[in-house]
């Protein structure tokens, strides 16, 4: 049986003050922050249409972190992009559970969002593993 073993989920506000407290922080102009969260809808009917009548109960996460660094180095280098934070959590999650949290902080609107969204793509289909545990509804 898989032991639960989620992190301890940082403080965004935490993550804030010392993003903005950083010397970098006079070269940002906004900062823009993801939660991915364990759902109950499975990823195949969310992204697929496909219905197979289950839920999500629990998953089972992992990531593999040098994939994840390189990930956020290649952030670094889009356009307008100067602050790069990101926690994964890990083990067996529960629906509701936070799996991810990332924090971009860049120069304008567009450089950032699309930063952000560069970097979770990265990371959701090149550093991570979801395994969902699914039940029939």
């Amino acid at each position: 049986m898989n032991e639960q073993k989620t992190k301890k989920t940082p403080s965004i506000d935490e993550w804030l003050k010392n993003a903005k407290a950083d010397a970098i922080s006079a070269k940002v102009g906004m900062f823009l922050v993801h939660n991915g969260v364990v759902r109950e809808t499975p990823k195949a009917k969310v992204r697929l249409g496909l219905d197979d009548g289950t839920i999500v109960e629990s998953m089972e996460f992992s990531f593999d972190a040098e994939k994840v660094n390189r990930a956020v180095e290649e952030t670094y280098e889009l356009e307008g992009i100067h602050y790069v934070k990101i926690w994964l959590n890990e083990g067996l999650l529960q629906v509701g559970d936070d799996i991810m949290y990332v924090l971009v902080g860049g120069d304008i609107r567009p450089h950032v969002i699309d930063g952000l969204q560069y970097l979770v793509e990265k990371v959701k289909t090149e550093c991570v593993v979801e395994i969902e545990k699914k039940s029939s509804i």
